[in-house]
């Protein structure tokens, strides 16, 4: 199930403690909503960075970080920061997602709307692989905010 948020912030969700966004596989986390997890969640930009470093990141992969309250899905969704988005990477990213919620017993993770801001896809074409997935998954909950606006 999905549910879009048109306006907000996914760190203001009411009772969301799990997040996903896209990243590249270079280890760079500098602009946009990546920039937001980076300064929230040092030690995971850290051991990100050491991934990437190591190549052990990469398209439609998943990094999976636990913090006190709850998980950040990092998923592989573009080379470099320069690069688009990758629709395949996003697909298999998510998929990826979905199945480590359900060994996690989450239900519930809040996202921005993946690919389609730095990473320049049309969103309508990443919705629907977004959307696709999750029907497979109907017991947890995405809430999409499509765009970014402070509260």
């Amino acid at each position: 199930m999905i549910k879009y948020v048109e306006n907000g912030n996914i760190f203001d969700l009411s009772g969301v403690f799990n997040y996903a966004h896209g990243c590249n596989c270079a280890g760079a986390m500098g602009k946009g909503i990546a920039l937001q997890f980076r300064k929230r969640f040092p030690l995971m930009y850290e051991e990100y960075k050491l991934l990437c470093s190591k190549k052990q990141f990469g398209l439609g992969d998943v990094f999976v970080y636990e913090y006190e309250q709850g998980v950040v899905f990092n998923l592989g969704t573009q080379t470099t920061w320069k690069s688009k988005a990758d629709l395949n990477a996003i697909g298999d990213a998510i998929c990826k997602m979905f199945e480590e919620a359900l060994k996690r017993n989450i239900n519930k993770i809040a996202m921005p709307k993946i690919g389609a801001g730095l990473g320049g896809l049309m969103w309508n074409d990443v919705k629907k692989i977004i959307e696709n997935s999750s029907d497979q998954y109907p017991d947890i909950a995405l809430v999409i905010v499509e765009n970014y606006s402070a509260n």
